[in-house]
């Protein structure tokens, strides 16, 4: 687990941000949250306990997140929710509406983290 004081959600977003931006895969559990990238370039910040989720970057382009953080709390302004349904990732947009299923995502690893494996 990381500690609070040197822990900055902002820091690991731009880390997964810069992932996706090399087309790197990668998966970060940090308490409830779920960072993640893909070898397509796009990256995710996801509530696992709530089912929430933010589009951290697209093809490899990162995409604006409204995180406010101090030295003890940090909100995030989440602009869908997920799940995982067999191989696809469904994301229901909550501000425009409607839902959009993406293959090619590591949903089985995904799914372990989310249970809290490693």
């Amino acid at each position: 687990m990381v500690d609070g004081k040197d822990f900055r959600l902002a820091d690991e977003v731009r880390h997964i941000q810069r992932c996706a931006a090399r087309h790197d895969g990668r998966i970060v559990t940090i308490g409830q949250l779920i960072l993640f990238s893909t070898q397509t370039g796009d990256a995710w910040l996801l509530d696992k306990q709530d089912g929430l989720a933010a589009l951290l970057a697209r093809d490899g382009d990162p995409e604006p997140v409204a995180i406010t953080e101090n030295d003890t709390t940090f909100t995030i302004e989440w602009k869908g929710s997920y799940r995982i349904e067999g191989a696809a990732f469904i994301y229901t947009d909550r501000r425009r509406g409607g839902m959009r299923a993406i293959l090619g995502y590591p949903t089985q690893k995904l799914e372990h983290a989310a249970r809290g494996g490693s």
